[in-house]
């Protein structure tokens, strides 16, 4: 029995690895043409940019109503979201199916016990495995926005010292050297636009200027839920989603209390 456990064990391997490698090749065939026409679309907004509306204009409604040119522009702005969609799923089916033979294999060949016992219970795993990912790389991006505007508030801080040392006599070289920088006078105080941002990622969650983080929290949850694309089938709703995640990312502690102070 045990002989049999490790020969159908190896057998599964096999299956499993064999069915990694179709599913990679897959998957890589779907990117690489997906990647083609995403840059295809690009290359025609580009030449849109570059003096394609004065075409459009000239030639008008027989290039519009052209079937021909209205299921290419359709095509090429369509293909991408599918298709990236597509290729996000196919890597969820190849994680299942490839996770539950690796595993089940190992457990018949080593006998160690395997994680799952359905299909379904991989997926799940690659589902949270997907969300806490995306999580840390939203944690990155907040860290990294932050941290472009400290450095934003701190060379400001500066400026401003050193222009208040320029008026006194006292350090006339040190302003010169921020004018001859880029801090002279086109220099823009970021308090601006972080209030200006700040307002509008409120706007777009529905909250006040004066809430605190908790009120921010619960309308961010609401308008996640809202225009999730899992629930919300609207073309914009990815789109939304996104945008509602990254103001919620702006309403950070810190930046709720700088912009307390500000105001």
């Amino acid at each position: 029995m045990n002989i049999f456990n490790k020969i159908w064990g190896k057998t599964l391997y096999g299956i499993a690895s064999v069915t990694s490698v179709i599913f990679d090749v897959f998957i890589g065939i779907v990117e690489f043409i997906v990647g083609l026409v995403i840059n295809i679309g690009r290359g025609f907004l580009a030449l849109i940019s570059m003096g394609g509306c004065l075409l459009i204009m000239v030639l008008g409604p027989a290039l519009l109503l052209n079937p021909m040119t209205f299921f290419t522009i359709l095509f090429l702005v369509i293909f991408p979201i599918l298709g990236t969609k597509f290729v996000s799923y196919l890597k969820y089916i190849r994680y299942m199916i490839t996770e539950f033979l690796f595993d089940h294999a190992d457990n018949l060949i080593n006998g160690r016990k395997a994680e799952f016992g359905s299909f379904n219970e991989y997926g799940n795993k690659y589902k949270r495995m997907e969300e806490e990912k995306r999580r840390k790389e939203q944690q990155r991006r907040q860290a990294e926005e932050q941290r472009q505007w400290e450095e934003r508030f701190r060379q400001w801080s500066e400026y401003q010292n050193s222009q208040r040392g320029s008026n006194y006599g006292g350090y006339g070289g040190y302003g010169g050297n921020y004018q001859n920088a880029g801090y002279g006078n086109n220099y823009v105080n970021p308090n601006i636009e972080f209030k200006s941002k700040y307002e509008k990622s409120c706007d777009l969650l529905g909250v006040g200027y004066d809430s605190d983080k908790y009120q921010i929290k619960l309308a961010y949850r609401k308008k996640a839920k809202e225009y999730h694309p899992d629930l919300n089938k609207s073309p914009d709703a990815t789109t939304m989603f996104q945008q509602i995640n990254n103001a919620y990312e702006f309403l950070s502690d810190d930046n709720i209390e700088r912009y307390k102070s500000i105001r």
